[in-house]
């Protein structure tokens, strides 16, 4: 019985350190996509250490454990599924939204967009059918599903697309709530 329990704790650790270090993983490379570098390093090194001490567990007595490999496996999957959520709960950085709104509503969006306190910069472009103003914003990814949202509200089906803005300077962003 004890060493079903020795066995059942391996198991566990294999399989929480590996959420743990792939955890630490994605907060890593987003600390680096964001020119953290100090704070990505520092991660970076428990990263490793939970890392290193997982793979020690795991070939402790060979490979012939099926489920040490298993628990491994697991770990990571669960990992890569944590650290997304964690890394979308932190929303660091910025996005840069390109609205497309139908002709008769782009005042209204520019308007209501403005008031809601978010930059907004219009350009002319030519599409498919003809002469479409494009709406720039520039946006903190915490205050994504609100822009989203307001959008909904005003056109449900309008188009939109998002990318990651990497840098920026300057800029009009809404103030944080409570001010």
């Amino acid at each position: 019985m004890e060493q079903l329990a020795i066995l059942m704790g391996a198991y566990f650790f294999i399989f929480a350190a590996r959420v743990i270090d792939v955890s630490l993983d994605v907060l890593r490379i987003l600390m680096l996509m964001r020119d953290r570098r100090i704070l990505a390093s520092v991660i970076g090194f428990f990263e490793v250490t939970v890392f290193v001490l997982a793979l020690n567990e795991v070939l402790k007595g060979g490979l012939d454990d099926t489920a040490k490999i298993l628990a491994y496996a697991g770990g990571f999957a669960t990992g890569n599924y944590v650290g997304s959520i964690i890394e979308n709960r932190l929303a660091m950085g910025y996005l840069s939204l390109q609205v497309f709104p139908p002709s008769e509503l782009v005042q209204k969006f520019v308007t209501v967009l403005r008031q809601e306190g978010f930059g907004v910069t219009t350009v002319s472009g030519q599409g498919r059918d003809g002469e479409r103003m494009i709406l720039f914003v520039t946006l903190k990814r915490k205050n994504l599903n609100r822009a989203i949202g307001i959008l909904n509200e005003m056109c449900p089906n309008v188009f939109f697309t998002i990318s990651d803005a990497r840098h920026i300077k300057g800029g009009v962003f809404p103030a944080p709530k409570g001010r």
